[in-house]
């Protein structure tokens, strides 16, 4: 068990930096100025989060089942690693944002001269990857000493949080209440919408539309382009702090799952 929880853990480690390195890919299409191009890289990188979050998901699963046949297995404290991985998996995405920037902005020229992502892919060679050292850069003290608010409205780093913390345990507190609530197991385990729902709507409704009028603006004006670096990083930090304000709110929503999924 030790095993399957160190894969899940990885796992959550590739959704978690996937996700947010996301950021990287859409900045990288404003600097390019082909944004629609960038998009459809960053419908990779959401691939390839869904894609290790189909292998993790019967994984977690069989840590619930496995703690149902045996008493001595702490499900808590292993669910609770899970969450601590969302977190390193965050922290390695700001570390390399600079980088992936720089990468990015590379690959969209090419997948526009490429037509195709298997084009792309198909072109990548030895050297291609050697050069791409060049590209890579260390996040610096003056890089973090920019990260200052300016006109990016507190609120929106708050919900940014949330929605984070909410999406990280949504499936993780359904699980854990499962357990807590063997009697109605599957009818909690088919809850997490619960939780997730109120992330989508915060996201689709606050979020979204405020980083879509961030971007435009800085296509439509290069002088807006710093600023919206600053905004996705202050995001990616408030991303962060969503994974840990996860650790707090995970019992909560254990317990919302559970008592609600009973009424019904």
């Amino acid at each position: 068990m030790a095993v399957n929880l160190l894969i899940v853990c990885m796992l959550t480690v590739l959704i978690h930096a996937a996700e947010t390195l996301s950021y990287s890919v859409r900045f990288a299409g404003v600097r390019t100025g082909k944004l629609a191009v960038a998009l459809s890289l960053a419908g990779v990188i959401v691939l390839v989060a869904r894609t290790a979050n189909l292998a993790q998901a019967p994984l977690t699963g069989g840590m619930v089942d496995r703690a149902l046949k045996d008493p001595g297995f702490e499900l808590e404290s292993s669910l609770r690693m899970v969450i601590g991985a969302s977190s390193v998996g965050t922290l390695i995405a700001i570390a390399l944002f600079p980088s992936f920037v720089r990468l990015f902005s590379r690959a969209v020229v090419h997948l526009e001269a490429a037509g195709s992502i298997p084009k792309l892919l198909g072109g990548v060679t030895v050297d291609k990857l050697r050069s791409a050292k060049s590209h890579l850069r260390r996040p610096t003290l003056s890089m973090i000493r920019e990260l200052r608010l300016y006109g990016i409205p507190k609120r929106f780093l708050l919900l940014n949080m949330t929605v984070t913390a909410i999406y990280t345990i949504g499936v993780l507190s359904t699980l854990y209440a499962s357990y807590l609530h063997p009697e109605n197991l599957v009818s909690i385990s088919q809850s997490s919408g619960l939780i997730n729902g109120l992330a989508t709507v915060l996201l689709t409704i606050f979020i979204d539309p405020q980083v879509a009028i961030h971007t435009d603006r800085a296509l439509a004006d290069p002088k807006e382009k710093h600023k919206l670096g600053r905004m996705f990083g202050l995001m990616m930090i408030s991303r962060l702090c969503g994974t840990l304000l996860a650790q707090a709110l995970f019992l909560p929503a254990t317990l919302w799952v559970g008592a609600v999924a009973r009424l019904f």
